[in-house]
């Protein structure tokens, strides 16, 4: 799979409302990374377009990411990754949402990503890679086309 097949979504899918109203993601910054403009950058595009943005700040663990995602109760949680370790960091992720029982929750990672990591990312639970040169309407296309394929908008 490529990175084009991974991250291109053709479709126009509205980001207005699901059931339960706006679609909602959590932005965090896992680990030792202390780069945290991108996320922000991120954060206010998502925002813009609609969806209800927590952003949990720098230095999180896996498992904080994922209790704060469960208690605010969002549909899609959005890592951004600079320091290189990102595998593993997403290998804990994943095993903390089966752990806590909220593998419902789909899992977008973003940042600097060799396209060599992909299949482990996406082993390991990861939804959907989007390749640092994004543009925004690509962001914000895949996370609708996520919340969409599970039917909630």
């Amino acid at each position: 799979m490529t990175e084009t097949d991974m991250t291109a979504r053709a479709s126009e899918t509205s980001t207005k409302s699901h059931a339960s109203g706006p679609i909602r993601i959590l932005v965090a910054k896992l680990g030792l990374d202390g780069h945290d403009r991108g996320a922000k950058v991120v954060a206010r595009i998502l925002r813009d377009a609609g969806m209800e943005v927590v952003y949990t700040g720098l230095y999180k663990s896996p498992i904080e990411v994922v209790r704060a995602a469960v208690q605010e109760d969002v549909d899609v949680i959005g890592v951004s990754l600079l320091s290189g370790s990102h595998v593993p960091l997403f290998r804990e992720l994943g095993r903390c949402l089966r752990q806590e029982q909220a593998d419902h929750i789909f899992i977008v990672a973003g940042g600097v990503i060799p396209e060599q990591d992909y299949r482990a990312l996406l082993e390991s639970g990861v939804d959907a890679i989007v390749p640092q040169e994004a543009r925004a309407d690509l962001i914000v296309t895949t996370i609708s086309d996520l919340v969409a394929a599970r039917g909630q908008i």
